[in-house]
This record gives structure tokens, C-alpha cells and sequence, in this order.
């Protein structure tokens, strides 16, 4: 979305096969195991290696082999219960299903991580009602994903979503203790705000000087200047700077992660070096993008104990989070990894099977009835549904206290394309006979003329969404141009032209779409 859209709002597998099954196997502890390669979670690993995890959080899947408890709680709009979503079973993939059938008809969103090494660092939205703060907590349903063929959801942060925890007796580092953490992110959904990071943080959310922080950042965002490339960046966010390598000055060994799964490590000893390295978390071994010393002025290190997610330091008691990113799984833990354990656990996350999936609860199956969400992260909470003042299509944000018109606008009846079968057409749940088309360009609801003209206008094939994210609506007679929301309006849009709809900025994002579940 543009400048304008804004302002218009506010008023309106891994490494050598060998070093792997050696871990994999409890090498490390001196022990022999039967078939724990099936078995260990990224976290069993680290404590095989000598580092345990301190804490440990995902949407995803335990990371303990043993670990049967909640991963995360999701609260419903429509009534504001909550409920604990945990795994399938001990070890396993989320229970996405017990999240679908609770939040089935409304809004859910995700209000807590639990702290899987039971510690006590449990992530809570900073807003009212969470830790305090101006924050809100993410909604539940943004991205589906797979994992080992499992349905489960990720943690879709937007800006104005953020996380914090903290417990004095959790056993996160402090000081200049050693310390490394990893986690699974998205290289589709990013942005150069500040700052999504996971990791320590200060305890009273204010910038504490050097090396008050030691966290994960993954984004675009080029704090000191002179970055090569176009991001996204696995950097270290020590407070007072992202840090590329080892300095102010741009490291010229950062790889850009743009992977639809990415792992991204940094380990810091607290008093002389760090490491960061990235990979691919679906296949492939990690790339090394810095090892060495401390930035200079960062050493030793002042860390607190604190964590947060999503978001900097200095937020987000009085102020907004500004960074959007996607949270899967991630951990932190206590001295400094091996390489080898590093290795070990960027094979645990390729072996997990990370896929793509139809996000929301929603089908684009024929006969079906659909909403169609937007992913841009200004309109989040927007649907694709028809105007009752014209007859123009439009998005606008619909939750469960909309109005009953309201939400048969924003439901779609899929039907299959009227030109082309193996596309689909979308008919107005509450105008019978009335297709989404385009005219000019733009979207407008119409009922079927019965002309070839007609039929091809309003004929639509669904594409992997071009984000990354949900599905992409590819115009059956100009193959170039997507369904895409510009300035709150609906148009097809290339990649790039002539029209002001068909701006580059954001076109990816705003062109794709989650099948949800019908309003109406």
C-alpha cells in the first residue's frame, strides 16, 4: 500500500550427513540411543550439546521430544474466552484443528507462547489486557503452514503486534553470560520497521544502553548504512544498532534470506564474540554469515534477561511496534552452541517437513462459499466484498460485531470459471447471479451478461500466492494482472505498468490473498 493509502485509512538439510546422524544420535552425551533422530526436538539437541534451552517457544510444534503441554492460547473475538492450543501428541505438531473448531465464525487472535522448558518465560501481547502496553496481540489464522504433513499456524506479526516476557528466575542469560538462540521465520513477510527480533531485551522496555539486548533481527532494515542486496538480513540486535558482522560498517559476507522458511542463529559469548548464520529451513545446511569479535563498544555485554518477539527493546509500553515478520518456532539457550550443534539442529527443523498450506478455514473449491482476506500488513483485518453505496468491489475490515449485510458483502460462492473450468469465478453470496469482474481495469459486481466478454472478465485462476502467503487470483484474459487492493479499491494489477494501481511497492503482498472462512 502507498503513502496515500495510509493517510486515507487514518481519516477513513541439512550439512554432512555424518556430523548430523552423529548428533542426532546422542554422540554427544557418550550414550547410544534407539531411533532418537525421529524423536529429538531441537531443544533435546542443545542439551545433548552442553547448551540446554532456557526457553522455547512455537506455534508449530513442540520442541522437546517429550514436551505434551499448550503451545500457545488463542482468544475469540465474539465472546473473549481463550483457550490453550496444544500438540497432537507429546513431541508433535500443533493441534490446528481444536484452533479451528474454536475460533469457527470469528476473530481469534494469539495471546500467549508458552515457555516450553517451563521456566516461566511465557510471551504475552504487550497491550491491555496482556502486559500493558499499546500493542494488540496477532491474529490466529493469518498463515497456514504445514509441518510433517500437519496442519498448524504460525505467529503473523504485524505492526502494532509485539511480545514480551520476562521471569528473574527463568535462567536467561544475564550479563556477560554466554548465550545462543535460534529461530524460524519467513523470508516473504518483511519490513524494514524497527524491529523484528527475538531474544534479550531489557526488563523495563527502554533503550539501555550498548549491549543491553542480544537478539535475533530479521528484516530489512539497514541500520548503519552501506548494506548490499535487498534483504532480508539475519542480524544481531545488541541495542544501539543491528549489526551485520562485527561493526558499523556492512559485512560483506550477509547473504539476503528469502526463503519461504528460514533458520536464523545468532550465539554470542558476552564478552569477546559472536556468530551469525542462516539457511533454507526446509533443505541444506547453514551458511556461516559472521563469526569473530564483539563490535567494539559492545563488549562486554549488559544483557537483562528479558525476551521479546516481534518487536525492539524500547517498546511497546507507550509506543507501537513498527516491524512485521512471521514467527514459527525458536529458542534460546545457555552458553555458547558448537558448530556441530548448530548443525544438528538446522537438520531438525529441514527433517520437521515445513510446507506450504491453504491458509484460513476457508476453500477455493467449487460450490464452496469463501471470504477473502487481505495480507498487506496495513489491512490485515480487511476483506475482499462488494459496495453496497456502488457497485464497485472494494476491501474493508469486517469482525464479528459487522452487520449482517456486511458480512454476506465479503462472502463469495466459488463456482468454476466461466471461461475456463479449471479457473473459477466468484458469485456474491447475497446477489445471486452477480460475478466479481473487472472492467478497465478495475473490479467492479455484475450480473452475468452471458457473453464471452462476460465470462472472461470474470474468470479467475488461483495461483500460490505471489508473497509466499495464501493464493494469488491471476486474471483469466490478461494472465499478467492479479486481483490486487490499491488505496482500499480492488483492481488487476501488474507487476509494474502504467496505471497507479500497478505500482511495484507492495504489489506482491497486496495481490495475495488467505481463503478464509465465510463470513455469511
Amino acid at each position: 500500500m502507498t503513502v496515500r493509502s495510509w493517510l486515507r485509512r487514518a481519516r477513513r538439510a541439512l550439512l554432512a550427513a555424518g556430523t548430523t546422524a552423529v548428533l542426532a544420535a546422542g554422540v554427544l552425551t557418550g550414550t547410544a540411543t534407539t531411533s532418537q533422530a525421529a524423536t529429538q526436538g531441537p531443544c533435546d539437541i542443545y542439551a545433548a550439546g552442553g547448551t540446554p534451552c532456557v526457553a522455547a517457544h512455537s506455534t508449530t510444534r513442540a520442541l522437546f521430544a517429550s514436551y505434551n503441554g499448550p503451545l500457545y492460547q488463542v482468544q475469540r473475538a465474539s465472546d473473549g474466552t481463550t483457550q490453550n492450543i496444544g500438540v497432537l501428541s507429546a513431541g508433535g505438531v500443533a493441534n490446528a484443528a481444536a484452533q479451528d473448531s474454536f475460533c469457527a465464525g470469528t476473530v481469534c487472535t494469539i495471546t500467549r507462547l508458552y515457555d516450553q522448558t517451563g521456566s516461566g518465560s511465557t510471551l504475552v501481547y504487550q497491550g491491555p489486557g496482556g502486559t500493558g502496553g499499546a500493542d494488540t496481540a496477532a491474529t490466529a489464522t493469518t498463515e497456514a503452514v504445514t509441518v510433517g504433513g500437519q496442519k498448524a499456524y504460525a505467529l503473523y506479526i504485524n505492526p502494532g503486534n509485539s511480545y514480551f516476557a520476562y521471569s528473574s528466575t527463568s535462567g536467561v542469560p544475564t550479563g556477560s553470560s554466554p548465550e545462543g538462540e535460534y529461530m524460524v521465520t519467513s523470508g516473504t513477510h518483511v519490513n524494514s520497521g524497527c524491529c523484528f527480533d527475538y531474544g534479550n531485551t531489557e526488563i523495563d522496555h527502554k533503550a539501555d544502553g550498548n549491549g543491553a539486548m542480544d537478539a535475533i533481527n530479521f528484516s530489512t532494515e539497514c541500520w548503519f548504512g552501506g548494506c548490499s542486496g535487498t534483504g532480508p538480513w539475519v542480524q544481531a540486535d545488541l541495542e544501539n544498532g543491528l549489526f551485520s558482522g562485527g561493526g558499523k560498517t556492512w559485512n560483506p559476507d550477509q547473504v539476503s534470506q528469502t526463503s519461504r522458511f528460514v533458520t536464523a542463529m545468532l550465539k554470542n559469548n558476552g564478552t569477546t564474540q559472536m556468530a551469525l548464520k542462516g539457511a533454507d529451513a526446509r533443505s541444506g545446511g547453514l551458511t556461516q554469515l559472521y563469526s569473530g569479535a564483539l563490535p567494539s563498544g559492545w563488549n562486554p555485554m549488559h544483557k537483562q534477561g528479558a525476551i521479546i518477539l516481534g518487536s525492539g527493546g524500547d517498546c511497546c509500553q507507550t509506543n507501537h511496534n513498527a516491524s512485521a515478520g512471521t514467527f514459527y518456532e525458536g529458542a534460546m539457550v545457555k552458553g555458547y552452541p558448537s558448530d556441530a550443534t548448530d548443525a544438528a539442529v538446522q537438520a531438525n527443523i529441514a527433517a520437521a517437513g515445513y510446507g506450504s498450506a491453504s491458509t484460513g478455514t476457508g476453500s477455493l473449491t467449487p460450490g464452496s462459499r469463501v471470504s477473502l482476506q487481505a495480507t498487506t500488513a496495513c489491512c490485515a483485518s480487511d476483506y475482499l466484498r462488494h459496495d453496497d453505496a456502488d457497485t464497485k468491489v472494494v476491501i474493508s475490515a469486517i469482525n464479528s460485531s459487522s452487520s449482517a449485510t456486511d458480512k454476506a458483502d465479503a462472502t463469495w460462492i466459488v463456482r468454476a470459471g466461466l471461461a475456463n473450468s479449471n479457473c473459477i469465478s466468484l458469485e456474491s453470496a447475497n446477489a445471486s447471479g452477480s460475478y466479481l469482474r473487472h472492467y478497465a481495469f478495475e473490479l467492479y459486481l455484475s450480473p452475468n451478461d452471458g457473453t464471452t466478454q462476460f465470462a472472461a472478465d470474470a474468470t479467475f485462476c488461483p495461483q500460490p500466492g505471489n508473497s509466499g502467503t495464501g493464493h494469488s487470483l491471476q486474471s483469466f484474459n490478461y494472465p499478467a494482472k492479479y486481483i490486487r487492493h490499491y488505496d482500499f479499491t480492488a483492481y488487476i494489477a501488474s507487476n509494474g505498468g502504467t496505471n497507479a494501481w500497478d505500482a511495484t511497492s507492495s504489489w506482491a503482498q497486496d495481490t495475495s490473498w488467505l481463503a478464509a472462512a465465510p463470513w455469511s
